[in-house]
């Protein structure tokens, strides 16, 4: 038997572990501890919840963690080793250890594993599942106060926001966009018509690029253990500041892939719709605004709003209200909206638990900022002639005010743009 699975999954391999940080550890900058860095910039942050990861420490006796890469209000992010693999396994991991709250961050991590896990199992043979990251695997640590739920992925190179940023100008090519935007709509059209599965999160934060095959992970960790990462060195525990910038890619990054489920909500029976408040404050949706019943259309509409970004490096709708020192806020991002589109069907303010609040009864908008028509084509700069006909005319069938109006996203493949791109 052992021979057999050698012979189907190659020699199982243990890697002896790095032993080099407790002498980078001596070399590195320690930061005031007065100053709040990282996970403790979060709002909310306590302490007591986040387990106190260690470069160089091994978990599951299997991982390495190697470089911190991230961060968020539920869990910090590492770059792993992984010691205990068959050949054809990646050497290095992703490891997301989520935090032990008592409230949300633990169920998000549960959500995220059980979508990712359906996800995968759904039609595995789905061209969109390959625009899909999903967790690899999962174990549990314990931590001072609570067990921790550590999630496991492949490495991923940055998020769009990066690599757009390192672009000449901070734009993307259009032909990059082409190909970017017909990728997120192969997956989110398995996700939707195969998973049952709305996102309802996506940003610029959440498509991650995939790794260029020039890019060496072996010396991310070479760096790490040569400059180490300023940390601050408390009592219980250190932070460490993310090394997630892996320099300008060398050859062409890997596909996007999206990513983060944890706010992400599945069909399920009779339920056709939704009406709690999601999505990121400039991609957010009409109907999610309005406090109306919402449904797959939010993501195409998201999905929409994003492009802007991508082509011209600016929101479409940033929802910056002059009244309140231009900070967000829905009456303005309606505003906005208004601008572009026109006002909204009347049949959709009746749906709006919110719409009085924006809207008086005859349906007009009770202005409280300025509304300055725009048309669409005036957004777009960065193109001309046909190309600007095919992005405005795509783009438009995303950009509806009624969700029910809005194309698909097998509807927007089978668009003459995408149906146009070669491969």
């Amino acid at each position: 038997m052992r021979q057999l699975l050698q012979n189907a999954f190659g020699k199982l391999t243990r890697l002896k572990p790095l032993d080099s940080f407790s002498l980078a550890a001596a070399k590195a900058t320690h930061l005031p501890l007065d100053i709040p860095i990282e996970e403790e910039r979060k709002q909310d942050y306590d302490s007591r919840h986040y387990y106190p990861v260690r470069l160089g420490e091994i978990l599951h006796d299997k991982y390495q963690v190697v470089v911190k890469v991230g961060f968020g209000a539920g869990s910090t992010v590492w770059l792993a080793r992984n010691l205990q693999r068959f050949n054809f396994k990646e050497r290095y991991a992703i490891l997301k250890v989520s935090t032990s709250h008592a409230d949300c961050a633990p169920e998000e991590a549960h959500q995220e594993l059980r979508l990712s896990r359906q996800i995968a199992s759904a039609k595995p043979a789905h061209p969109g599942l390959e625009y899909i990251r999903l967790v690899q695997g999962s174990f549990t640590i314990s931590g001072p106060a609570r067990p921790h739920l550590c999630l496991v992925y492949v490495p991923m190179r940055e998020p769009l926001w990066l690599l757009q940023r390192r672009t000449t100008d901070g734009r993307y090519s259009f032909g990059l966009l082409a190909y970017t935007t017909k990728f997120l709509l192969t997956g989110l059209s398995y996700l939707h018509n195969e998973c049952s599965i709305i996102h309802t999160g996506g940003s610029f934060t959440n498509v991650l690029v995939g790794l260029e095959k020039t890019l060496s992970l072996d010396d991310i960790v070479a760096d790490e253990i040569n400059s180490p990462s300023p940390r601050k060195m408390l009592p219980d525990r250190t932070i460490y500041l993310s090394r997630n910038d892996f320099g300008h890619p060398k050859s062409t990054p890997g596909r996007p892939k999206i990513t983060d489920f944890d706010t992400a909500v599945q069909m399920t029976g009779s339920q056709k719709t939704f009406s709690h408040p999601i999505q990121p404050n400039c991609y957010r949706a009409p109907e999610v605004i309005l406090g109306a019943p919402w449904s797959y259309p939010v993501d195409i509409w998201n999905l929409g709003a994003m492009l802007w970004d991508l082509l011209e490096g600016k929101a479409l709708f940033d929802g910056s209200d002059s009244n309140r020192n231009g900070e967000y806020s829905s009456h303005a991002h309606l505003a906005q909206v208004i601008d572009l589109l026109g006002p909204p069907p009347k049949e959709l303010l009746a749906r709006g638990a919110k719409a009085g609040l924006h809207f008086n009864s005859g349906g007009e908008f009770m202005a409280r900022c300025n509304v300055r028509p725009r048309k669409l084509v005036d957004t777009v700069s960065t193109i001309g002639g046909a190309e600007k006909e095919d992005f405005l005319r795509f783009a438009s069938r995303m950009l509806e005010w009624l969700p029910e109006r809005r194309a698909t996203a097998l509807e927007l493949l089978d668009d003459p743009w995408m149906r146009s791109l070669p491969g």
